[in-house]
C-alpha cells in the first residue's frame, strides 16, 4: 500500500491533542448541565429539503448516495445530505417529538458537523461543534436571549484560553432600519451586511446596490448603522441618532438593550453591542451572537448563533428558539496552530507497574488492578526487561511513577522518576499528588 495522501479539511489530532479536546469537552458540557441543559444526539444525515430550505448553504452541503445508486440520484424526501449544523436538524427533531418534551426545552448538543467549504487555518470542512439551544411553543420570552451568551461566557472561561468578546446585534434592529430608509429587501441587506469584514465598505456598497437595490444615501445609512459599537446600551442613543423610524427598529433596540445589560451585570466586559453582526443564515430573527478569542481577532468568530422564530414550524405549530454553538474544533484548531495549549503528559496513565519477570506478571497484573479500582491510572510493562529499560519506557511516554512489586517477603516501592524519589507503598493505600492523577492541561 503507498502512502496514503491526508485530505486537507478533516483534522485528526494528536493523542495529547485529543485528551485537550475531551478536557474542554468536559469542561463546555458540565457548564452546559449546570444551566439546566439537557443532552441530546440527532442523526447524521437530513432530507435535501430541509437542509437547503433557509440561508446560503446549497454549496456548503454534502450529498449522501451510495456508489452504485442511481445516476440521477434520489429526488425529495430520499435525497440525504449531511447537515451542516446542528440547528437545523434540531429543529427537525422538536418538531418530530413536540408531543414528548416539556417545553421550554433546553437541550445541548455536541457533535460533528460538515461543511464543503475551502479549508483554511481555524476551518474546516468536517469540524465539532457545541451547541445549546431553548425552544418554546408558540412563544419564546426575551430572557432567554440574554441567557445565552452567560452560558457560553461561563464555558469559556473555565477553559485555559484566552478571554473572548461576545458581539451581539439584533436583526429586528437591522432590518427595521432598512425598511425605514426604504429598502424592499431587508435579507438581501442583511447578507451583504454580513460580508463587510470580508470585502470592506466598499464591497458591501456595490453588493447592496446589485442585491437590494440600494441608492448610495441608503448604502450609506445602512453604513453608518454597522459602524455602531458600544460595550453598553449606549448604542442605543446612537441608533436613534441617525433619524430613522420604524416600529420593528424600536422593538429591537429594546431586546438588544436587555441582552447588553443582563450581560454587563453578570460578566462586565463579555458582550458588546455591533451593528455590523447580521449572520448570513436568513433564519435568524432577532439577537444574534459572534464570538471573538481576543488575540484571535482576524480568523472570525468561534461562537455565534441567534434567536429564530419560523425555523421549526409545521402548519398552526410553532416553536420559536434561541441557541449559541461553540465551535470546537475551530477553536482548538486555532490554539493548537499557535501552540498555545499543551497537556502535562501524552498518556492518561500515572503509573507504570514494571514486571520483575514474565512468571511474576500475574502480580503487576495484580497491582495495577488494585491501582485502578481505586481510580489511579496504572498500565503494566510491556515486557520484563531490566528495570532501567522499563523507567526510560515510562519517561518517553510521560509516565511519572514507576511501580516496582516487592519480593522475597520485600514491601512494594513506588518510583517518581522525575525526581528520583522512590518510597515503599502499597497498592491499597498509595496515593499520587493530585496534580499528578491525571493529565493537565495549560
Amino acid at each position: 500500500m503507498s502512502k496514503p495522501t491526508p485530505i486537507s479539511g478533516f483534522p485528526e489530532w494528536t493523542p495529547a491533542q485529543r485528551m485537550i479536546e475531551q478536557y474542554v469537552l468536559d469542561r463546555i458540557r458540565s457548564t452546559f448541565e449546570l444551566y439546566g441543559f439537557a443532552p441530546l444526539e440527532t442523526r447524521a444525515v437530513e432530507p435535501l429539503d430541509q437542509l437547503l430550505r433557509k440561508g446560503e448553504t446549497s454549496k456548503e452541503v454534502y450529498v449522501i448516495r451510495r456508489l452504485h445508486g442511481e445516476p440521477e440520484g434520489p429526488a425529495g424526501d430520499d435525497a440525504l445530505g449531511l447537515h451542516f449544523d446542528l440547528t437545523v436538524p434540531f429543529a427537525r427533531y422538536v418538531l418530530e417529538n413536540a408531543g414528548k418534551l416539556n417545553f421550554p426545552f433546553r437541550r445541548y448538543q455536541i457533535q460533528k458537523v460538515w461543511r464543503g467549504e475551502r479549508p483554511q487555518e481555524g476551518r474546516y470542512r468536517e469540524f465539532l461543534q457545541a451547541d445549546i439551544d431553548i425552544v418554546d411553543r408558540d412563544t419564546l420570552a426575551v430572557h432567554h436571549e440574554a441567557e445565552m451568551p452567560l452560558v457560553v461566557g461561563d464555558a469559556l472561561r473555565s477553559l485555559p484560553i484566552p478571554p473572548i468578546r461576545i458581539q451581539v446585534n439584533n436583526r429586528k434592529i437591522c432590518e427595521g432600519f432598512y425598511r425605514g430608509i426604504g429598502l424592499t429587501d431587508p435579507e438581501a441587506a442583511l447578507r451583504a451586511v454580513d460580508k463587510l469584514d470580508k470585502i470592506g465598505p466598499v464591497g458591501v456598497t456595490e453588493l447592496l446596490a446589485t442585491t437590494a437595490g440600494a441608492s448610495e444615501a441608503q448604502a450609506k445609512a445602512v453604513l453608518s448603522l454597522a459602524e455602531i459599537s458600544a460595550p453598553d446600551a449606549s448604542f442605543a442613543d446612537a441608533v436613534r441618532a441617525l433619524g430613522v423610524s420604524d416600529p420593528l427598529l424600536d422593538e429591537g433596540v429594546e431586546e438588544l438593550v436587555r441582552v447588553v445589560e443582563t450581560a454587563a451585570a453578570h460578566a462586565p466586559g463579555l458582550c458588546v453591542a455591533d451593528l455590523r453582526i447580521a449572520r448570513g443564515l436568513d433564519y435568524y430573527t432577532g439577537t444574534v451572537y459572534e464570538t471573538q478569542l481576543i488575540g484571535y481577532e482576524r480568523f472570525g468568530s468561534i461562537c455565534s448563533g441567534g434567536r429564530y422564530d419560523n425555523l421549526a414550524s409545521a402548519g398552526n405549530a410553532r416553536f420559536p428558539g434561541v441557541g449559541i454553538s461553540i465551535g470546537v474544533t475551530r477553536l482548538l484548531g486555532l490554539l493548537f496552530g499557535a501552540g498555545a495549549l499543551s497537556v502535562s503528559r501524552a498518556v492518561p496513565t500515572c503509573v507504570l507497574v514494571a514486571v520483575t519477570n514474565e512468571e511474576l506478571r500475574a502480580t503487576s497484573d495484580s497491582v495495577a488492578g488494585a491501582l485502578r479500582s481505586r481510580g489511579i491510572p496504572a498500565e503494566v510493562s510491556p515486557s520484563a526487561a531490566k528495570f532501567g529499560k522499563q523507567i526510560r519506557y515510562a519517561e518517553r511516554r510521560g509516565i511519572p511513577y514507576v511501580w516496582f512489586p516487592g519480593a522475597g517477603g520485600n514491601p512494594d516501592e513506588v518510583k517518581d522518576i522525575r525526581s528520583g524519589e522512590q518510597v515503599a507503598a502499597a497498592p491499597g493505600e498509595w496515593t499520587p499528588p493530585r496534580a499528578d492523577l491525571k493529565p493537565l492541561v495549560s
